[in-house]
């Protein structure tokens, strides 16, 4: 059906249309439900305008012909009230004209909603603060990114600047409450159809949810497209409003860092470093430190004008790939039912999801996902405290027979940020916050841990999901050879500065439940050196050595070595195993000494 409007029309219920053109000075005023467009919608004259209010949304799907006209549609965002921190924007409108398509947007298409329906054009302050009534955006605070890791590659919009369709970009709040939102009014001609952003291998490019509607993040990131130019972790900044400073050092924020498998049912996500759980797995904030109190997390679906953070994994700055939205990727979803979520600083107005439940995937009264029960999962929560600040990384791990010993997209969190002192897993050089694997009882997996000055440190795990109550999970700190079920007691100790790259694991099993017995320490020695890919085995009672083995964790034999000569010292290449944790078998002649040690390989 095509509708050729010239008066008003109130819409509250779904609709679907053909076309949808709006002449003279019409109005469609959207409440509280979407509007479906098949193809184009012209907003044709200056007087012409689309109202959507209370979480309505405008969709469109496969129609090539893009969005025209003079006038313009209006769609309501609030972001953070306080004048200090930042949010992320994308925005869901462009210029508007009688051309048909996309066209480039500006901060100052951003109207002030003095009514229902009226605005007034937001101020632009030259200064650092902005206010909230009427409304004054300050314009030093507004930049975009793309293609680069460095930060001083952001670049400068202000109120004039061009944005490309599907480009994000920041801006700070406007008033000087720590709480509160701000609402902004975003006028133009919708965004419509296939966007395309610039990315490249290793480096980050800032974009967003470029449409007057909701988008599925499970499509925008498993887009066939998609999936050979990002690393399918999106990264979603939040700021502690607490800190009143404009000064770079002083700012207390993070990633928090998001994924989606291909179907929707498995959310992977881990907040920013300053948000954390106690030992009854509440929510709380810690002192400031590089966080401060940060408390959000992403859900399925991507709200009106979110602006995020993505990895490229192909291209370069000289010749880009590209990243894609699409009308295939939008959908109607609401933030007040808590199908998505705004990264704002914490607010008190009626449109966040704080005290909502999300609708398709059930959530644990502390707001994390439940996984499916052929799915295991557990989060580990790493607590630094050095001089300066106290703060948390959380780490989280999946287990499915789909997983790989690779990277498994969409299951996986690759991060871009670390601090001084920082957890992290590690493959193929990147740093992850979260890893899926194939569960076996004899895994072992590695947690790297950078210190930057000596401080206490403790493991702590949560969130275990599908696990049998009988089965342990271990930190295994191979200085000490100590093993601790963190199912029952955390792992606490003071650590030097340094990078422990195999000093901890994950482990299902202790050495006892391996069938791995040592007798006489004193006698046989035996150390993995990675920097040398050399394992040692030190015989300082030059006792009779038979063989030198070294196992897989499947009780595979990999490498044998049948001793002729006593010696003080043994030393075997490791250069071409793969990285992984391996049993070393030493026995003697008679048998009567011997020892078996796990190691952590990693070239």
């Amino acid at each position: 059906m095509k509708l050729l409007l010239s008066s008003l029309l109130l819409i509250c219920c779904s609709i679907s249309f053909a076309q949808l053109s709006v002449q003279n000075d019409a109005y469609v005023f959207v409440k509280n439900q979407y509007v479906y467009v098949t193809d184009d919608v012209n907003i044709d004259d200056a007087d012409s305008k689309i109202y959507l209010r209370e979480e309505a949304q405008l969709l469109q799907g496969n129609g090539t012909t893009g969005n025209s006209g003079l006038g313009q549609l209006s769609v309501y965002q609030t972001g953070t009230v306080n004048q200090w921190s930042y949010n992320y924007w994308c925005s869901p409108v462009g210029n508007n004209s009688a051309a048909f398509g996309n066209e480039d947007a500006r901060v100052n298409l951003i109207d002030d909603a003095t009514g229902l329906t009226s605005s007034v054009d937001a101020l632009f302050a030259g200064g650092y603060d902005g206010s909230a009534s009427p409304l004054s955006i300050a314009q030093r605070w507004l930049w975009t990114y793309q293609i680069s890791d460095q930060y001083l590659d952001w670049v400068f919009v202000g109120a004039t600047g061009n944005i490309k369709p599907g480009l994000g970009f920041t801006m700070k709040g406007n008033g000087t409450g720590s709480t509160g939102s701000q609402l902004y009014d975003f006028r133009g001609k919708p965004n419509n159809g296939t966007i395309t952003n610039d990315v490249a291998n290793g480096l980050n490019t800032l974009i967003g949810n470029p449409y007057p509607s909701a988008m599925d993040s499970a499509a925008f990131i498993h887009d066939p497209a998609n999936q050979a130019s990002i690393n399918g972790t999106l990264q979603y900044w939040e700021q502690d409003g607490n800190v009143a400073s404009h000064v770079l050092q002083d700012y207390i924020g993070g990633y928090s860092l998001f994924t989606i498998d291909e179907f929707g049912g498995i959310i992977t996500n881990t907040p920013a470093v300053f948000f954390t759980y106690d030992e009854q797995d509440n929510v709380f904030s810690l002192p400031p430190g590089p966080g401060g109190s940060g408390s959000k997390q992403a859900v399925r679906y991507i709200p009106v004008g979110q602006g995020f953070m993505v990895e490229g994994i192909a291209g370069t700055p000289e010749a880009p790939a590209a990243v894609y939205t699409r009308n295939s990727h939008r959908a109607f979803a609401k933030e007040s039912d808590g199908d998505s979520y705004f990264f704002r600083s914490t607010t008190n107005d009626s449109n966040t999801s704080e005290t909502n439940e999300p609708i398709g995937i059930q959530y644990q009264d502390n707001g994390l996902p439940i996984i499916p029960e052929d799915y295991k999962r557990f989060r580990i929560n790493v607590d630094f405290s050095d001089d300066a600040s106290q703060y948390t990384r959380q780490l989280v791990l999946n287990f499915h027979d789909s997983a790989t010993p690779g990277f498994d997209y969409g299951l996986e969190l690759i991060r871009s940020e670390s601090y001084s002192s920082d957890a992290y897993f590690s493959l193929d050089e990147k740093v992850y916050s979260g890893q899926a694997f194939a569960f076996e009882d004899a895994l072992g997996i590695p947690i790297t841990i950078d210190i930057e000055q000596q401080q206490p440190l403790r493991f702590r795990i949560f969130d275990i999901q599908n696990f049998g109550e009988t089965q342990g999970i271990y930190i295994h700190d191979n200085v000490n050879d100590s093993y601790t079920n963190l199912r029952n007691l955390d792992y606490e100790l003071n650590i030097e500065p340094g990078s422990y790259t195999d000093r901890f694991e994950i482990v299902f099993t202790t050495e006892s439940t391996l069938g791995i017995y040592e007798f006489d320490d004193t006698s046989l020695n035996i150390f993995q050196d990675n920097g040398k890919h050399q394992l040692t085995v030190q015989n300082p009672n030059s006792l009779d050595i038979k063989t030198i083995e070294i196992f897989d964790v499947s009780g595979k034999r990999i490498f044998q070595s049948n001793v002729d000569t006593i010696e003080s010292e043994y030393e075997i290449s490791t250069l071409q195993l793969s990285d992984g944790v391996y049993v070393v078998n030493v026995s003697t002649q008679t048998n009567t000494k011997s020892k078996s040690q796990k190691v952590i390989i990693k070239n």
